[in-house]
């Protein structure tokens, strides 16, 4: 299976196939959040909430099994000496932005199930979705943009 992962991605850039599946699924766990959102201006919150529900589920795994493992192996190491070389620094962010994200989209969809103690519960429930759905796309973007830089134009 590493060998596999460690191929040359499909897409015909510097990036093995593990970076490739990860850009591709990020982007799908994006849409999916896309549709959540939509359905949730249209008042469809029980498909709302499963589409929200999926979409996170899969997001945290291709972060558990793809980037962490990557940002460790490849970055941590180099940090804090490296953090102004190459993509050290702006990976590095877009870890701590995506941590954020998804800590803040798990503990959203926990509360979203009940799953959250009582006294952990907040008031404004629209307000935490959006800061959410905003944090993930920030987040998207950025790792788009970090693969970019990366593999089509190799800093």
């Amino acid at each position: 299976m590493m060998a596999f992962l460690n191929a040359p991605g499909f897409f015909g850039t510097r990036a093995t196939m593990r970076s490739d599946l990860t850009l591709v699924l990020t982007v799908l766990t994006a849409v999916l959040f896309t549709i959540g959102w939509r359905l949730a201006v249209g008042k469809r919150y029980e498909a709302h909430r499963w589409v929200q529900t999926a979409a996170v589920i899969l997001n945290t795994a291709v972060i558990l099994i793809f980037m962490v493992t990557s940002y460790v192996t490849y970055i941590l190491p180099g940090v804090p000496a490296k953090l102004l070389e190459g993509s050290y620094g702006i990976t590095t962010l877009h870890a701590l932005l995506g941590a954020v994200a998804v800590t803040l989209g798990v503990f959203v969809t926990l509360r979203a199930s009940g799953l959250v103690p009582r006294r952990l519960r907040f008031k404004n429930y629209k307000r935490w979705m959006r800061a959410a759905y905003v944090l993930y796309m920030l987040s998207t973007l950025g790792g788009i943009g970090l693969y970019v830089i990366v593999f089509v134009y190799g800093i």
